[in-house]
């Protein structure tokens, strides 16, 4: 078994959260990791991307090659599509439709749309507006997380272990608040991730 995820957004979106929590997910389940990462967190809303490779053998790098990747997670849907070449034929698109305007020239939201909907294995997911709803727009990246729980190789539980383990340190309603977040994610994504082969 080896997965290959590329996560992307921008500064401030919870990119490298999502990342600790695979980390954590696949560790407590003896599997091997490797992870990397390019961002400009220094000014929020530079350009955030993480490869995550998860595999039962050992893994020798850290990059993901073009053409290799099972899932591409964004938390903006400008930023899904720079990493389109990475994208393996069968792979999975999951992405916030939320954009983050962060240049003049940004794209028209239904050119983006059309563009992912391109791909037959996509799921589009308004996290930013469920996040705000259950109480916290700064989750939705674990909204996102839990939208894309069916297509990544790792026990429901292991997942769900991983977020209390990372919000341990902050309050009970924060980990309430993100657990939250990964169930209404799961459930929204629920229909269209049907088509996800059986891990």
């Amino acid at each position: 078994m080896k997965t290959n995820i590329i996560l992307s957004g921008v500064g401030g979106q919870g990119i490298l959260t999502i990342a600790a929590v695979l980390d954590t997910a696949a560790l407590s389940q003896n599997l091997f990791i490797k992870q990397s990462e390019v961002h400009g967190m220094s000014q929020r809303g530079g350009a955030v991307q993480s490869h995550v490779r998860i595999s039962d053998k050992e893994i020798f790098s850290d990059l993901i090659p073009e053409g290799r990747a099972d899932l591409i997670l964004s938390v903006e849907p400008m930023e899904l599509l720079r990493y389109l070449p990475f994208l393996k034929k069968d792979g999975w698109l999951v992405t916030d439709s939320e954009s983050f305007i962060n240049t003049p020239n940004y794209p028209e939201k239904n050119d983006l749309f059309d563009q992912i909907k391109k791909h037959p294995n996509h799921v589009i997911v308004n996290a930013t507006e469920i996040a705000k709803t259950i109480g916290n727009s700064k989750v939705a990246n674990i909204v996102l997380l839990g939208a894309a729980s069916a297509i990544i190789p790792l026990p429901e539980d292991s997942m769900i272990e991983a977020i209390k383990k990372l919000f341990q340190h902050k309050s009970e309603k924060i980990i309430r608040l993100n657990l939250e977040a990964f169930y209404e994610g799961k459930k929204v994504a629920e229909g269209i991730t049907s088509l996800a082969p059986s891990k």
